[in-house]
């Protein structure tokens, strides 16, 4: 009995030929079907029909690779995680069914009772829920150092430290992690590396080239790019991947094979959409630090940017920095005593827009807006907003494709009238 069905290989391109970025984005991990089709098709079906008893029995004991049921194997995912897994130099992805699903299937994966994760103050709002409400729950130690510090990391590292998590940029100062500084100590004290790479795509960055472990994705952000379907996704070697599959098997934490296939037509575009979400963010950067009523930027971006000459050097594409970016404007002066509220401020100003979109999603490619402290991150306490940098008259940023000229009227818009 062949050991491997034919529907399980990758046999639209053969990536061993040394293919461009924008060439695997287009075609790899494609299985064409007898039908001959040039799109991917959406496989819509729960299970799968197998020729015999025996036939059956072989791939659910696993002496044949095959489809078994689409809880953990669909066609139109594989294709997605192939893609992606080449996109980002790994050797296998794992989708999920949203970011936090990928990020909880990371936890239950590599980490256990006993053990400490060390992690980023400069977190996503329910990244850090999830580690102190759940993981501590269930017997993991939880720490947090400044992303920034790499003598922190150094020091909060303890003998069961296991895991070491990131992101960068991050959510929502989009702050830089040294990735191979902590690459190596990780690599000192057998720790793994996770990067969150949702905010710079491997369009932009690959962690996995820079000494990363695994790469963690909301694919919900730019790998669909219209903000229309949830997803996650991890990527990495195949024996740490196997150990996330089989959280997905048994959690049923899975990607729906419609979701998969909007995120693989996504791909195809991710590399053009970041250059021109990159060009339109950083005159939006430069129109900001400008502006007299906006006291701090923070985006890599910019050349006084702490973490700018890190940012280039781990950033493949050139003036790529990423589209998402926070900025604090000052209290205004007016005689309302409520204006002169930093959040009051941060508010007028996100009131005032009329095209911008006034979300919490981002990678869109609609401009969007939000007050982190009052959405993102409002269930955080204000010490811990503190120590990740959320402020009150902080705005995050989500730059779109629209034309760039409209983005800097809309904002100004506020920002002229504090």
């Amino acid at each position: 009995m062949d050991k491997l069905d034919p529907n399980w290989r990758n046999d639209a391109l053969d990536l061993g030929l040394d293919y461009g970025m924008q060439t695997i984005a287009v075609r790899a991990g494609q299985h064409r079907t007898d039908e001959g089709e040039h799109s991917e098709p959406i496989f819509t079906t729960s299970s799968y029909v197998y020729h015999s008893a025996a036939d059956a029995a072989a791939h659910f004991n696993g002496t044949k690779t095959g489809n078994v049921y689409s809880r953990h194997t669909n066609p139109s995912v594989r294709t997605f995680e192939r893609r992606l897994a080449a996109l980002e130099n790994g050797e296998r992805a794992v989708a999920t069914a949203s970011g936090m699903g990928a990020i909880l299937t990371m936890c239950l994966a590599y980490l256990k009772a006993g053990d400490h994760l060390l992690a980023a103050n400069q977190l996503f709002g329910s990244s850090i829920g999830l580690f102190n409400n759940y993981m501590a729950k269930f017997g993991v130690e939880v720490s947090y150092v400044d992303c920034f510090d790499n003598d922190a990391w150094a020091k909060a590292v303890q003998p069961n430290t296991k895991v070491i998590y990131c992101e960068s940029p991050s959510n929502p100062l989009a702050q830089i992690c040294d990735i191979g500084y902590l690459s190596q100590l990780c690599k000192a004290n057998d720790i793994l590396l996770v990067v969150d790479n949702c905010f710079a795509t491997p369009a932009l960055q690959r962690p996995l080239d820079l000494g990363a472990d695994v790469v963690i994705h909301s694919a919900t952000k730019y790998l669909d790019g219209q903000g229309r379907v949830l997803g996650g996704a991890l990527v990495g070697s195949d024996a740490l991947m196997q150990e996330a599959f089989t959280v997905v098997r048994s959690g049923g934490i899975s990607m729906s094979p419609f979701n998969a296939w909007v995120f693989t037509k996504g791909l195809e575009t991710l590399k053009l959409r970041m250059q021109a979400h990159c060009h339109n963010a950083n005159q939006v950067a430069q129109f900001l630090v400008n502006h007299p009523n906006v006291s701090k930027v923070h985006f890599s971006g910019l050349s006084d940017h702490p973490a700018h000459e890190l940012a280039t050097r781990q950033h493949h594409m050139q003036d790529g920095y990423g589209a998402i970016m926070g900025f604090e404007v000052m209290p205004s002066n007016s005689s309302d005593s409520n204006r002169r509220d930093p959040k009051a401020a941060a508010w007028h100003v996100i009131d005032s827009t009329q095209m911008v979109s006034i979300t919490n999603n981002l990678g869109d490619a609609k401009t969007t807006i939000t007050h982190p402290a009052t959405t993102t991150h409002f269930r955080l306490t204000a010490e811990a907003r503190a120590e990740a940098g959320v402020k009150d008259g902080l705005i995050r940023l989500s730059v779109g494709l629209e034309d760039v000229e409209d983005i800097i009227k809309d904002l100004a818009r506020g920002l002229d009238s504090l």
